[in-house]
């Protein structure tokens, strides 16, 4: 296709069709554009590269760790920090313009930073958690995103803080530090957007567009303390507020599988009002009855915040735009934000609401996917109306010849949707 356009440039330009300056900018574009892809395999196997170099390195050592002096092992400790500073500084000095020696100088040097901390304190013998471990090879390695520009060390740190949360937040009860991953989230963020303004059509930018909400979603849920209740507010609040950045006009312009955050405030709204739609859910609500002081704890707080950050982005969002082009699964936060009391006081007031709701988005999606001539969207719609179903399968005492006609309901209507669908394809 380039090839085909870059033939037909000289006869553009003798048919004054284009002017010469105009040909000029189509030919370094796609000089440019081959450049970047014939470098794509050399950054990938510098990194895998880096990472296997760095395995081996450490394989060798521990073979014969045992049998070597305490002083042989704290050179041979440094030896690989020493290599990756080496190979870091280099290649910022000498290579700066080289992203793929760049991405496995960083690489290198990330994991020899946090083998030389782990076997140092092994050698000596020093005390301490794996979550302070953790939060010191982060905070060593976090100047190294922004000074190497590595994408991979980025995607590292991310990886980083998250297992981090995970060991404060659920694998240590009653522990505060979990709350440290926030300001480290914080600051790796400016690289994120970094990519997102000189790299928009970087591999790695579609990497952080899902390691980020991936990664929030694992940690939001480490405030949880004694009020779960809330994080569902919270929850919800988030995956509304992913689907608001998945809708920006950047990700719009996009492959889907490319947006990790509309894809998982899609994936997370919908598996969370599935498990709402039980009445046995707001049942355990009553159970724990409501004091003020809940009010001051870390969920509620969460809650709000969230809720309040994804309100302020929704008002931005449709600001200007009229209230047709709405998604109802962008407002589900608040729709339950303002049905959560109701459903705490009444049960199964808030089971009736979260199922028609639910049912709601179904017909909702069904509707867009006749009006887009999308079968995706309409069997999208179709897939949420049967996973209702399911749940009320195990949710009611119907009896099984009509829940074997509510499924054959169901099944015939998808048979219905998509030849309809179809049809209304060969007519046009």
């Amino acid at each position: 296709m380039a090839s085909d356009i870059l033939k037909d440039l000289p006869e553009l330009v003798n048919g004054n069709l284009i002017s010469a300056e105009t040909a000029e900018k189509i030919r370094l574009h796609y000089r440019n554009k081959s450049k970047d892809s014939s470098h794509r395999p050399v950054l990938v196997f510098g990194i895998l590269g880096a990472l296997i170099t760095g395995l081996g390195i450490i394989l060798i050592i521990a073979h014969n760790w045992d049998e070597l002096s305490r002083q042989t092992k704290t050179i041979l400790a440094f030896i690989p920090l020493l290599l990756g500073q080496v190979a870091a500084g280099y290649t910022l000095l000498k290579k700066d313009g080289e992203q793929n020696r760049k991405e496995a100088a960083a690489t290198f040097l990330f994991l020899a930073v946090g083998a030389t901390i782990s076997l140092i304190s092994q050698i000596y013998h020093i005390p301490g958690k794996i979550s302070s471990f953790l939060l010191t090879w982060m905070l060593l390695c976090l100047p190294l995103v922004y000074l190497m520009r590595s994408g991979t060390a980025s995607l590292l740190f991310l990886l980083g803080i998250t297992y981090y949360a995970a060991e404060t937040g659920y694998w240590t009860y009653g522990s505060s530090e979990n709350y440290y991953y926030w300001p480290l989230l914080l600051a790796v963020l400016p690289f994120y957007f970094f990519l997102f303004r000189k790299k928009p059509q970087s591999n790695f930018l579609i990497f952080h567009n899902w390691f980020l909400p991936l990664s929030v979603t694992i940690a939001l849920g480490t405030v949880a303390r004694h009020t779960e209740e809330f994080m569902f507010i919270a929850y919800l609040s988030l995956f509304g507020l992913f689907l608001q950045l998945g809708s920006l006009s950047f990700f719009n312009s996009q492959k889907l599988r490319n947006n990790g955050f509309k894809i998982c405030g899609f994936a997370g709204t919908v598996a969370l009002l599935l498990f709402l739609s039980f009445e046995t859910f707001w049942k355990s609500l009553g159970r724990q009855p409501f004091k003020a002081q809940d009010l001051i704890s870390p969920e509620f707080i969460s809650a709000v915040l969230v809720t309040i950050t994804a309100g302020l982005f929704l008002f931005r969002q449709y600001r200007q735009k009229p209230l047709t082009e709405l998604n109802p699964f962008e407002i589900v936060f608040l729709v339950f934000a303002l049905q959560f009391p109701i459903g705490y006081l009444y049960p199964l007031a808030g089971a009736v609401a979260i199922n028609l709701l639910t049912l709601f988005l179904g017909i909702f999606t069904i509707r867009s996917g006749a009006r887009q001539d999308s079968l995706g969207i309409l069997n999208f719609g179709l897939l949420l109306i049967t996973a209702l179903v399911i749940c009320r399968f195990f949710d009611t005492n119907l009896t099984f010849i009509a829940r074997g006609v509510l499924f054959i309901l169901v099944g015939l209507s998808f048979f219905a949707a998509n030849y309809y669908l179809l049809k209304k394809r060969k007519t046009a």
